[in-house]
């Protein structure tokens, strides 16, 4: 496959990197998975391009990425509706769309959502790091140097002529998430529950908490009622393994939602939120509201083949167009 530059990023927005699933099994040596935040969205868009699953797109924060196409290529965006318009006409999202030499990409700013999720046909051509091309911002390494985009770069693409076909692919409306205001995430208790009181856990359960702007990769801050420990409870506990959807409550008693840039925390965990339910948790922003609702494991499970079922049949769709790449 020939290596093609394919993109040349005019403005880069305020945080844009380069994810994929993210990098798995480093946790003890203290490296967090990073990746995308919404895989669903993440995953999906690759198949629009023709793309693996995984392969790296770019996460756009908000608004304000603005790109150069510098050569013919096939694209698709996913997630958020950042306003992406072509040239200066607005573009659909959840389809794949042919971009010719010199067309202009740009993101205006929100509608609903908070990351979209732009795939190239051909991926994005960048050496892995521990199997990942995700960017660790914090530890500065993968992706792009190990840090967001800037302008002036240049992304590169594997062959991207060959993927010029699936141009004009597009997801079923039935099966695109909506991204309200008010969120509602599935949780089960634990793993340190026990650490709070009756009325902590009555609090966590049936009131409704603000995302704060302290929000990031790392967690979703979140503002409301504070959740009450037992009498005697140190404000921390020894630091051990946490991952994506652990809801860790510090000293102040108000919960953080962990995402995929933290492998660790030294904060006692109330709850965690179903694997069927991360995704969503890439979309939400500061200033709206989340409530809880507790599920059986039973629950999360069924959740969760539900959920992989959604994207079988995105694929299976996808499939039956029969797009020949001639490869």
């Amino acid at each position: 496959m020939a290596v093609v530059e394919t993109l040349e990023v005019l403005s880069p927005g305020p945080l844009t990197t380069v994810q994929d699933r993210g990098r798995f099994g480093y946790g003890r040596y203290g490296v967090a998975p990073s990746g995308a935040v919404d895989f669903f969205s993440l995953r999906i868009g690759n198949l629009l391009v023709n793309n693996p699953e995984g392969e790296a797109c770019l996460e756009i924060t908000v608004l304000g990425l603005k790109v150069r196409a510098l050569t013919d290529l096939v694209i698709a965006i996913t997630g958020a509706d950042l306003q992406p318009h072509l040239n200066e006409e607005p573009l659909k999202m959840w389809h794949s769309h042919f971009l010719r030499k010199a067309d202009t990409l740009s993101f205006r700013g929100p509608r609903s959502g908070c990351r979209a999720y732009l795939a190239l046909g051909g991926g994005i051509s960048l050496s892995p790091i521990m199997e990942s091309k995700s960017t660790n911002l914090f530890s500065r390494f993968g992706g792009l140097e190990g840090r967001a985009l800037k302008g002036g770069d240049i992304l590169s693409s594997d062959s991207p002529h060959l993927y010029l076909k699936a141009r004009g692919r597009a997801v079923d409306q039935r099966w695109i998430p909506s991204y309200p205001k008010n969120w509602a995430l599935r949780f089960a208790f634990g793993p340190q529950d026990d650490h709070f009181t009756e009325e902590g856990k009555r609090a966590f359960l049936h009131s409704s908490f603000e995302v704060t702007p302290q929000s990031d990769r790392t967690g979703v801050r979140l503002a409301g009622p504070v959740l009450q420990t037992k009498p005697g409870m140190e404000d921390s506990i020894i630091s051990e393994g946490v991952i994506s959807g652990t809801i860790q409550v510090p000293g102040d008693g108000q919960p953080i939602i962990i995402l995929a840039e933290t492998v660790t925390g030294g904060y006692r965990k109330i709850a965690t939120v179903i694997t069927a339910d991360l995704p969503l948790l890439g979309q939400i922003k500061p200033g709206d509201t989340v409530h809880f609702q507790e599920v059986s494991v039973d629950e999360a499970l069924q959740a969760l083949r539900e959920a992989e079922a959604i994207i079988e049949r995105i694929r299976g769709g996808l499939r039956d167009e029969s797009i020949d790449l001639d490869r």
